[in-house]
């Protein structure tokens, strides 16, 4: 038997200042929050902190 190498984690791709998190997933879950995890640039962040992203860049696009 071969003994398995542990696997490493993706590169990133994007960093996190740049990135718009265009694909999350939940990584972690309790009573009050939510946890995701952007899987272009690795970043985590409370779910809610996601929802006030998408608004503020709505806003933006909405003020041009």
């Amino acid at each position: 038997m071969t003994p398995s190498q542990p696997s490493q984690p993706a590169p990133k791709k994007v960093s996190p200042d740049q990135c718009k998190h265009p694909r999350v997933q939940i990584v972690s879950r309790d009573e009050d929050s939510e946890y995701v995890e952007c899987q272009e640039c690795g970043d985590v962040f409370d779910s809610s902190e996601f929802k006030d992203m998408r608004i503020e860049e709505t806003k933006l696009r909405d003020d041009e």
